[in-house]
């Protein structure tokens, strides 16, 4: 045999014995090179997952966003005698759920449950809109129930987990991609007043109104179910102990935190008085329903735009100037008289507001030490 026909043998022997050993090779090694290397900054799963979590938050906070439809209705037609205080119980646990469940959320988002949350989470607040629908005047016990717990509960489940997973996908473009997702809520905050208004206040009635909605929303959550993807961070071995130990220990994370709860407690004020206020002033009813949408235009664009500022002046630099932005807004309400003040302070509050709401997330980002520990140190801090 001639040393060429020698070597072509042992090289061929060598290579069967290479792919023989790649064969051996664990699966799991293969999606743990995978799950660490760097998120792509791009591509068909990243921005499909960012669509995803954009409809998940125009259905969520977007619908929150747009109670003073119900807070106007209710007072004036639903729940007549109930005073405007207690009505607005409603829209206020909504939206006290939809953040402070990502106690639950958020653990389990760094746990890998990703999935079985936006599912849960979609068809609790799904069943919730049309449980709504069957509430009769006056049954304030079954708006409460149906419209502030449940749902707000359901927005919970979503809420922080749809926002962190895009951390996932992007790293040099994670900002203006967040930005992107929350957008979602003042878009939503457009439609879903205009839609509410025009069926609530017109012929079709409360029942089949809500109904109407419910559905609406509910094929918007199943497009988002099946546009998320995650990219299989390794779970992290921390415990929940552990990380607020962290988080204790860091000043700005802290300062941040509490700052966010200070901001939080006068945030929805105008969302949910604006309308009724207008129409109590004397404005034309059929302006004062378009006085949110007016608002939350704005929000579009302040969320919009939000990401593309902040790589000039800085995340927090921007934050602090639109909470004291803010403050100075809605002491300014006490002005609204007329259509120009309305519109004036609308576009001024949407702006500044949804700056600020579309930053927290890049924030919280930008001050968590692991990424891993997102879900978590998410939660402390919204």
């Amino acid at each position: 045999m001639s040393k060429s026909a020698i070597h072509n043998t042992f090289t061929a022997n060598k290579k069967e014995d290479d792919l023989q050993e790649l064969e051996h090779i664990p699966l799991s090694n293969s999606q743990t090179a995978r799950s660490e290397s760097g998120p792509p900054d791009g591509g068909f799963r990243a921005w499909g997952t960012v669509f995803g979590c954009f409809l998940m938050q125009f259905c969520g906070f977007g619908y929150i966003s747009s109670f003073g439809v119900y807070q106007d209705y209710y007072t004036r037609i639903y729940l007549t005698n109930y005073p405007p205080s207690a009505i607005s119980w409603i829209g206020a646990s909504t939206s006290f759920l939809a953040v402070n469940v990502t106690l639950i959320s958020g653990p389990l988002y760094d746990r890998g449950w990703f999935y079985r949350l936006m599912i849960a989470g979609s068809l609790l607040q799904s069943l919730s809109l049309f449980a709504l629908s069957f509430a009769k005047p006056g049954q304030f016990h079954s708006a409460f129930i149906f419209q502030g717990v449940l749902a707000g509960f359901g927005m919970g489940l979503t809420y922080a987990p749809s926002i962190a997973v895009v951390s996932q996908h992007f790293s040099r473009r994670r900002t203006l991609a967040m930005s992107l997702v929350t957008s979602g809520t003042p878009l939503g905050s457009m439609i879903h007043p205009i839609m509410l208004n025009h069926l609530l206040n017109g012929t079709v009635g409360f029942a089949r109104g809500i109904r109407a909605s419910a559905g609406f929303v509910s094929a918007l959550l199943l497009i988002a179910c099946l546009c998320m993807r995650t990219r299989g961070l390794p779970v992290p071995t921390a415990s929940y102990v552990v990380v607020a130990r962290k988080c204790s220990r860091e000043v700005l994370f802290i300062l941040m935190t509490v700052g966010s709860t200070l901001f939080q407690i006068g945030f929805f004020f105008p969302l949910f008085y604006l309308q009724l206020d207008s129409t109590k002033h004397g404005i034309d009813t059929k302006f004062s329903f378009y006085s949110l949408v007016i608002m939350n235009a704005a929000c579009f664009v302040g969320r919009c735009t939000a990401g593309i500022i902040a790589t000039y002046t800085g995340v927090l630099n921007l934050t602090i100037a639109s909470t004291v932005a803010c403050s100075a807004i809605i002491i300014s309400m006490m002005a609204l008289s007329d259509v120009t003040s309305v519109v004036v302070l609308g576009l001024a509050y949407g702006y500044f507001s949804c700056v600020y709401i579309g930053l927290l997330v890049p924030l919280v980002t930008e001050l968590t030490p692991n990424l891993s520990e997102l879900g978590r140190f998410a939660w402390f801090s919204i």
